[in-house]
């Protein structure tokens, strides 16, 4: 066992865990933070995706000591309240999801993307930042549309801040 310290979306936190535990199982098992999905276990369909320190990293992978004393956002923690991330709020707006599994990896790795690239986004490489995640239900269309409207979002976010 190991005791790790870690702040999840702005709250410190430490456990007492396995050497091969793994950053989703905490988040999902012991945090209760069940927007972070399992969906393959093998980093190849980005459901699990979460922040670490400002990047976007599959949780299904990692294992916690590697984030021992990092900062994790997960899609938990990503929206002010009742206010919508704008990446959330996109997703909404262009309609960006069907069943809602992928969503929570898809808006953390869009955010990471946006963050990124910033204005220098267009549809081809939005298409090719996203081929680590699977979306069963839709063609992409809408979820190319959210990620570009929620650039500009989020641009005007950080203006306004």
């Amino acid at each position: 066992m190991a005791t790790i310290k870690l702040t999840v979306n702005g709250k410190a936190v430490s456990a007492d865990v396995e050497d091969r535990t793994l950053l989703v199982h905490l988040l999902r098992d012991h945090l209760g933070l069940t927007g972070t999905h399992i969906g393959c276990d093998t980093s190849q369909c980005g459901a699990c995706v979460v922040h670490i320190d400002g990047r976007a990293v599959k949780s299904c992978t990692t294992l916690v000591g590697q984030a021992n004393g990092a900062n994790i956002t997960t899609i938990e923690g990503i929206a002010k309240g009742d206010e919508l991330h704008p990446m959330q709020a996109a997703f909404r707006d262009n309609h960006g999801l069907q069943c809602g599994y992928c969503t929570p990896g898809m808006i953390m790795s869009a955010i990471d993307i946006v963050n990124r690239h910033g204005g220098q986004l267009d549809e081809a490489t939005v298409r090719h930042e996203l081929e680590g995640n699977i979306c069963r239900c839709t063609g992409y269309h809408n979820i190319v549309k959210s990620v570009l409207d929620a650039a500009g979002r989020m641009k005007v976010a950080v203006a306004a801040e």
